[in-house]
């Protein structure tokens, strides 16, 4: 069953700081389906924000800076490894802008159960960009539409290294549907 079939059009994020929504986008239809069908299987569920990733925390590496926050199971980096197509920038035209939210990844469509919200404009996530040394980027599938100051707050629990001793613990993430309309909204 796809995203579309079940109408599903937006994640519900419960955290123990408080929640927030995540809407997904159609230009990222597998993307989409598979975080939408592991939350509606309760993947993410006793979850956690294990990651923070802050230009502060780059500065003297050769890594391009970035600022995001990580959401994931309790396996965080150690999940299990899926393959789906790999939707970058250059496929759907979501570009890596504030409050957007991307697949975390090891090679181009290799995916776990985890994404990250993007906390500024982040073109080096993009096809093309400095991130990752194959240039394929990463995929963006949805954007935060409300919880805004929650996930700022999340955001300013980072730590001097980008994965967390004390990972902010996420309760739920669920599938919601809204019959009659399409799984995501259409990005542009």
């Amino acid at each position: 069953m796809t995203t579309a079939d079940a109408g599903v059009q937006t994640l519900s994020v419960v955290t123990e700081m408080g929640s927030f929504e995540i809407v997904l986008d159609t230009a990222a239809p597998e993307t989409c389906n598979y975080f939408a069908i592991a939350a509606s299987n309760g993947v993410f569920d006793d979850g956690s924000i294990f990651r923070i990733v802050s230009r502060e925390q780059t500065e003297d590496s050769n890594v391009s800076p970035i600022d995001v926050v990580q959401v994931g199971t309790q396996l965080g980096l150690g999940e299990t490894r899926h393959a789906i197509p790999h939707e970058h920038t250059g496929v759907t035209g979501i570009h890596h802008e504030k409050w957007v939210v991307s697949a975390a990844r090891y090679r181009p469509g290799e995916l776990y159960y985890s994404f990250f919200i993007c906390m500024k404009d982040q073109p080096e996530l993009d096809k093309g960009g400095s991130r990752q040394a194959d240039g394929e980027g990463f995929a963006a599938f949805g954007r935060v539409s409300s919880g805004f100051d929650v996930v700022a707050s999340i955001f300013d629990c980072a730590e001097s290294h980008d994965e967390l001793v004390n990972p902010i613990r996420v309760n739920r993430i669920a599938a919601k549907s809204s019959k009659g309309v399409n799984t995501c909204t259409k990005h542009g």
